[in-house]
Parts: C-alpha cells; structure tokens; sequence
C-alpha cells in the first residue's frame, strides 16, 4: 500500500463516503471474533426487555467501520496513529432480511506538524449520529 501524501492533503478535502450494511450475521461473526456474545447483539427478546428498540450493534464494531473509512483513504493501516470516539446512539440491526447500515462521512479539518492530519468523521445510521465527536489522526507521507 502507498501511504497518503502530504501534498495530497489540505483542510476541507472530504473522505469518500462509504455505507456498510450490518446484518445479524455480521453480529455473529464479530461476536465469534471479539469474545462479546452480550445477548443485546443477536437476541430481540433480551434487548427489548433491557429497554432497547431491538438487537443493536456492538459499539466497537461500528467504531472499526468508521475507522476504516480513514484506513481506506490513508492508503495504510499503519496511519491510524490516535483515533477518539463517543458512542452516541445504538445501530439498530433488525432480523428482516436486510438488517442495518451504517453511513460514514470524513473531511480533513486541521494539519498538524507538517506530517499529520486531523480526520473529523460522522458517522450515522438511520439519520441518527451513532458515534460523536469522532476524530482521526493520520501520519501522512
């Protein structure tokens, strides 16, 4: 991979946008993946009884997601050098077929120090903020 240049780089230049579905399989596998098997994340009856809408996504998922969009841009993972997020709103992943999605909007907003970039994100689902305050740095080439 070829690491994202400076002179590529300016305040303002925005991410491509990406939207990634989220079905209940994918909750499965990221369960599998991560030792989260919290029942909120695959089972309607324990979410609604804890007072949530339905079966949500794991909050460190849908952080990864948006990381990736970063990542992607970067042209290497290895740029992701700070990554700050609040979780803001659940991803809901409804068991009809088509499950979820998650939307993902970035735009450099500062250049730090010459070689870094500040990446302020936003990150939806359903219209709804479900990550606040997300920001990136990225070292660039």
């Amino acid at each position: 991979m070829s690491r994202l240049s400076v002179a590529d780089v300016e305040v303002g230049t925005e991410l491509p946008e990406r939207v990634f579905p989220v079905t209940r399989a994918d909750l499965v596998r990221y369960a599998g993946a991560s030792g989260d098997f919290n029942p909120i994340h695959w089972n309607e009856r324990v979410a609604t009884e804890v007072g949530l809408p339905g079966v949500i996504a794991h909050g460190m998922f849908t952080m990864a997601l948006a990381s990736r969009v970063v990542t992607d841009w970067a042209g290497d993972p290895g740029a992701l050098v700070e990554y700050h997020v609040r979780f803001g709103r659940p991803v809901l992943v409804p068991d009809d077929g088509v499950g979820g999605e998650v939307t993902v909007r970035g735009r450099v907003a500062a250049l730090l120090d010459g070689d870094r970039a500040r990446v302020d994100l936003t990150v939806t689902s359903r219209g709804d903020k479900v990550l606040s305050l997300a920001r990136a740095i990225v070292a660039l080439a």
